[in-house]
């Protein structure tokens, strides 16, 4: 008896492989209208981040350039014009630019509203101005107080001088500390940092220069110490040079340390184990 044959099956299919998709073409040096490429002619590569885009072009603004073009901010920041165009919408919408009706760019009211809480937190400024106004009156001279930022010294509060010749300051200027001034020399003393004046403040307390960093203009500075014995930042007396003689100078620090022990400052850090 024959045994009945087993069926054969037949082997399935192996299954299609699909074609591997194309690899991507190579990246372009510069995606048009995506606003990150590096410009040609040497203008500096712009943020890759919105938030960091936004803010190189609040940054464009100074005190010497307070109304820009479209065509100035593009070069400032390295961004194309479509892209500046969508981001200054944005900024002017919540007033921190303001666009006057032939085109131009300038900081706008916002911008102030957010300088003024920034003075607030120093709740100190309340007693700093009647000092600066105290210092100014006996003095003579321009009076301001700055904090450190960084690598730059801010005005945060200031009694500009009566005199018809004098140096101006204004709230809110920002300055390089390696441009020197004698609060420049004191902020980088109390604040870790170096200074050819070092072991003068380390005697005397203060700085004195003259026409380190503007022609004919002399300042002294002295630090300030809140009760607690934490450094708040440099008051500085600035005047013309012919008007600030060594003697005047020294008389001035005298002056800023009375004002500012009757507004319950120190200009003197706190001595060890006190």
């Amino acid at each position: 008896m024959k045994t009945p044959a087993t069926p054969v099956r037949k082997a399935a299919a192996a299954p299609k492989r699909k074609a591997a998709p194309a690899k991507d073409a190579a990246p372009t040096a510069k995606t048009a209208g995506d606003g990150t490429g590096a410009s040609e002619s040497g203008s500096p590569r712009p943020p890759s981040g919105v938030l960091e885009r936004g803010l190189s072009i609040l940054e464009c603004f100074s005190e010497d350039r307070l109304r820009l073009q479209l065509r100035e901010l593009a070069e400032c920041t390295g961004l194309d014009k479509a892209t500046l165009l969508r981001l200054l919408g944005v900024l002017v919408r919540a007033r921190m630019v303001h666009r006057f009706d032939n085109g131009s760019y300038a900081p706008g009211p916002a911008l102030l509203h957010m300088g003024m809480l920034y003075r607030r937190t120093f709740d100190v400024g309340s007693r700093l101005q009647p000092a600066l106004l105290e210092v100014m009156r006996q003095t003579g001279e321009t009076v301001a107080f700055y904090v450190r930022d960084g690598d730059e010294r801010v005005c945060l509060y200031r009694e500009n001088s009566s005199n018809e010749v004098r140096h101006h300051v204004e709230v809110g200027t920002r300055l390089k500390l390696s441009a020197g001034g004698s609060s420049s020399h004191v902020l980088r003393y109390f604040t870790g940092g170096s200074t050819p004046q070092a072991d003068a403040i380390a005697r005397d307390g203060f700085a004195i220069t003259r026409e380190e960093r503007v022609p004919q203009i002399a300042s002294v500075a002295v630090p300030v110490f809140d009760s607690d014995g934490v450094f708040q930042g440099a008051l500085v007396v600035i005047g013309i040079a012919p008007r600030q003689s060594a003697s005047a100078q020294r008389k001035a620090v005298q002056v800023a340390r009375q004002a500012l022990a009757k507004q319950g400052f120190g200009s003197a850090p706190p001595k060890a184990g006190s």
